[in-house]
């Protein structure tokens, strides 16, 4: 194994930015469930995928969390913070996306978890209002509130390690800034109330100054800055996000792939959205939306790279919306239509209407994300975690490097990473008799 990777000892503490939010409750009910033997754990690659392991005739398929020495669920500690003083119980009955009799079967494990009070200022979430928050001068004394409250978590419940994620609300656009070039100017900007330190950057300085992994679930500018990036390489933190990829967008990355596998041509490309929940009232006001809009237009130029086949994409049209629509609640409806063309120019359609759930899409990326977080920590892996890209819509990379948005080429990167770390040949799908010596000389390739 890499690095003498073993399987981990002691509790791993699991912190929610965002803890009585509906995708927060509706993961923290389900995992619970999942290990009390209860209900299943569907959408979850580390709990129910399998890896390749050698060549196709050797037909060894072990599952991920059998393969690679991930936390196990029963080791799992949570809590979080958020802007209501409201068990998670009660904040997933508010969020009505379990049926009751899902929820109280975790009833009890789910009264326990409280929030601590969070990080908030309103001017980044104009939509949402909450009165369990933080109090202090300076934007540097939240973001030292935030860190008393790692340490004290991981304290009082005996952890060994700790995963800090993001699931809070999609703050406000905003761009990248002076203060946050450099590490220096970003801890001036929060000692002197800079505008443009947001929340979720005072969560992520906190946690990698704790050297605790940092997961950004939304698509505002949070760790994706050149002062956090070169501060987890400092720390020796791995970092991840951004923005979970769920349901239109997780279809863009399957759909825009086959499009340009196919050589198909397009002309047009006009995604609605629609939802009740919590996010969909935040993202109601223009500011928010746009955070959340840039995000999920910058799918499809990655994929179909319209710079190299500007007879098919160069010209194409794509536009979102999202509407708040109170009667659906978490019950999101995302449409597209697809205006396509083919040989010699002749037009075609294609339409998609995905009636999904928000939240119970969201769980399983949340569990996956923090288990594969903690891995990467014990394996001495820090920085952009592009291996994670998989399940996010605007994935962080290296500044010389071009994102990759295939959502199953982001999935064979996921798998080539774990065997890596296990010290397995990665997969090249080449059934030649010299794929041995080839793979053997295959991992510089695969990093680039």
């Amino acid at each position: 194994m890499l690095n003498n990777l073993s399987k981990p000892k002691g509790k791993l503490g699991v912190l929610i930015a965002g803890l009585n939010g509906a995708v927060s409750t509706t993961f923290l009910a389900g995992t619970l469930a999942v290990r009390k033997g209860k209900a299943k754990p569907i959408g979850s690659l580390t709990q129910m995928g399998t890896i390749r392991i050698g060549k196709r005739i050797d037909a060894n398929f072990p599952k991920i969390k059998d393969f690679v020495p991930l936390a196990d669920l029963d080791d799992l500690v949570f809590g979080g913070w958020d802007i209501r003083n409201e068990n998670t119980y009660e904040s997933a009955k508010i969020a009505q996306v379990l049926k009751d009799s899902d929820l109280d079967v975790v009833k009890n494990e789910l009264e326990n978890i409280r929030p601590m009070r969070a990080a908030f200022q309103k001017q980044y979430v104009k939509r949402l209002d909450g009165d369990w928050v933080k109090k202090g001068e300076t934007k540097y004394d939240l973001m030292e509130q935030i860190r008393n409250d790692i340490k004290s978590f991981k304290i009082s419940n005996n952890l060994s390690r700790l995963v800090v994620i993001w699931a809070g609300s999609t703050e406000i656009y905003t761009p990248i800034h002076n203060v946050h070039k450099t590490l220096a100017n970003f801890e001036m900007g929060m000692r002197e109330n800079d505008d443009n330190i947001s929340p979720s950057m005072l969560y992520a300085y906190a946690s990698i100054a704790e050297g605790v992994p940092y997961i950004m679930g939304a698509p505002n500018l949070a760790i994706d800055t050149p002062a956090l990036i070169d501060f987890s390489k400092k720390q020796n933190v791995p970092i991840a996000g951004k923005d979970f990829k769920t349901g239109q967008t997780m279809l863009k990355t399957v759909i825009a792939p086959m499009l340009k596998a196919r050589m198909l041509g397009l002309t047009g490309w006009f995604s609605s959205n629609i939802l009740g929940n919590r996010d969909g009232e935040v993202l109601d006001d223009p500011d928010n939306f746009k955070t959340k809009e840039e995000s999920k237009l910058s799918v499809l130029e990655g994929i179909l790279q319209p710079e190299l086949y500007p007879e098919l994409y160069a010209n194409h049209y794509h536009k979102v919306r999202i509407n708040y629509y109170p009667p659906r609640g978490d019950n999101k409806e995302g449409w597209d239509n697809i205006d396509i063309f083919g040989w010699l120019g002749y037009p075609m359609q294609l339409k998609i209407d995905f009636l999904c759930r928000d939240s119970i899409l969201a769980a399983p990326i949340v569990l996956d994300l923090i288990l594969f977080a903690d891995l990467a920590q014990r394996s001495g892996m820090h920085g952009v975690q592009e291996w994670l890209s998989f399940y996010f819509k605007s994935p962080m990379h290296d500044v010389d490097k071009v994102p990759e948005h295939d959502l199953f080429i982001q999935l064979m990167k996921l798998k080539n990473t774990l065997r890596k770390l296990m010290n397995e040949h990665p997969i090249t799908h080449l059934d030649t008799n010299g794929v041995e010596e080839f793979s053997d000389n295959i991992e510089e390739f695969l990093e680039d």
